[in-house]
């Protein structure tokens, strides 16, 4: 089993010219006494490990990959659970994988960015399944919190299913895109020494992943406008880039909510409580809606038909991520002017079924509308789906949305670095 470890460090400057040094992993191998523990204590031990890490294996020392061992028990022992901690481990065959060098670096660029965000989503679905989802052995990081799963449950009552299997989906993504890269002769993304962020400390969570996250779920501004923009029949941001769609919830729009219990005080009072749940229930289709746009923009630029093949069976998971998120977060009971304890910030998740066809609950289908161009019969798509920048987009929109607060200059110059190279990809003839 290989796990990624931080061995050697990168040069990169940032947009103000300074000199960062980032930490780059390797895959080293854990012994057979550490196979047979628990995911969890794979995680506990190379968290405390860190700052000795083992030393590399000889490449012929490498394991051929399992391709019999089934999908549970891959997901339950073979990647060191903790995206932001100790990174995805996995069985690769190191001495039969490509480096032909076949992939062209454009079309590398085109699935490190993605993979950088599946680290990020794998990151903050862990921290909702540790409290809200089903902490089980494929996912044994946390224990759950009983009154905010109860709140997760007004919305629907197998919200602690659904987030747990979002959550297994990020997972696979990341290791599937790494380990493609890799057998590319390409060099895979790994986010770990990026993970410093506090993250919640109240009952349920992994303890040993306090100060550890990578992502930040308790200072969110959540654009909502997603919902009208997929019930307007008459707009494409793809057409008209400049139309205000309005928001959902415009109070979460507004100010900075958290989405999960900072720590056991956030549970004394039951309406902030479900305030929380109701914003985790939107900001689940609030990511996946990006996710439903970034994969076909991406797979436009793609040269090689193996990755466009990649980026096209990706994405539409994340469609069905997000239809079904929405659809959820439509359940989200209506709450007036609540307060948070520690900041002050209200929140007000109104009645959308007052609000007519634009906020219509059970309008879950993308609404037909213009395509491509305004004098074609409307179409029923995803969108935005244009090319042009859409990295960036995608960056800038993760930005805003707060989810990184905390985070280090590295951390963002890595991203953009990422991004600017995936939206610079061209498809070659």
């Amino acid at each position: 089993m290989f796990l990624f470890l931080p061995t050697a460090t990168r040069s990169l400057k940032d947009n103000n010219g300074v000199t960062i040094e980032l930490l780059h992993a390797s895959a080293v191998r854990l012994d057979s006494t550490s196979m047979k523990t628990s995911l969890l204590s794979i995680a506990n031990n190379l968290g405390n490990s860190q700052n000795s890490p083992q030393a590399e294996k000889p490449e012929g020392s490498v394991r051929p990959f399992k391709r019999s061992i089934s999908r549970r028990s891959f997901l339950g022992k073979s990647f060191a659970l903790g995206v932001g901690t100790v990174g995805a481990g996995f069985f690769i065959n190191t001495r039969t994988a490509r480096a032909s060098g076949d992939l062209t670096p454009g079309d590398a660029a085109l699935l490190r960015f993605p993979a950088a965000l599946e680290w990020i989503e794998a990151d903050f679905w862990l921290q909702y399944n540790e409290l809200g989802g089903i902490p089980d052995a494929e996912l044994p990081s946390g224990t759950g919190n009983t009154k905010y799963k109860a709140a997760l449950s007004e919305l629907d009552e197998d919200m602690d299913q659904y987030i747990h299997d979002n959550t297994e989906d990020e997972f696979t993504h990341i290791i599937f895109l790494d380990e493609y890269l890799i057998s590319q002769g390409a060099e895979p993304v790994n986010l770990f020494p990026f993970a410093t962020l506090q993250g919640s400390t109240a009952t349920g969570v992994n303890t040993n992943l306090i100060g550890r996250r990578l992502t930040n779920l308790t200072q969110l501004t959540l654009d909502t406008s997603w919902w009208t923009r997929y019930r307007d029949p008459n707009n494409n941001p793809d057409l008209d880039p400049n139309h205000v769609f309005p928001q959902a919830v415009p109070s979460l729009n507004v100010g900075q909510h958290t989405a999960i219990p900072r720590d056991d005080s956030d549970l004394s009072n039951p309406d902030f409580v479900q305030a929380m749940a109701n914003t985790a229930g939107f900001h689940f289709p609030t990511i996946e809606q990006g996710g439903s746009s970034l994969y076909p923009s991406l797979a436009l630029r793609a040269t090689s038909k193996e990755v466009l093949r990649i980026l096209i069976s990706i994405g539409p998971t994340e469609t069905m991520h997000f239809q079904t998120w929405q659809d959820k977060a439509g359940n989200a009971p209506p709450l007036n002017n609540v307060m948070d304890p520690k900041t002050g910030v209200p929140v007000t998740f109104p009645d959308l079924s007052d609000g007519g066809e634009l906020f219509q609950k059970n309008l879950i289908m993308p609404e037909p509308c213009p395509f491509l161009n305004a004098s074609f019969f409307p179409c029923s798509v995803i969108r935005p789906t244009r090319t042009e920048g859409v990295a960036m987009g995608a960056l800038k929109f993760l930005t805003d949305m707060g989810l990184f607060i905390g985070q280090s200059q590295a951390f963002f110059a890595f991203m953009t670095q990422l991004a600017q190279e995936a939206d610079a990809a061209q498809p070659e003839n």
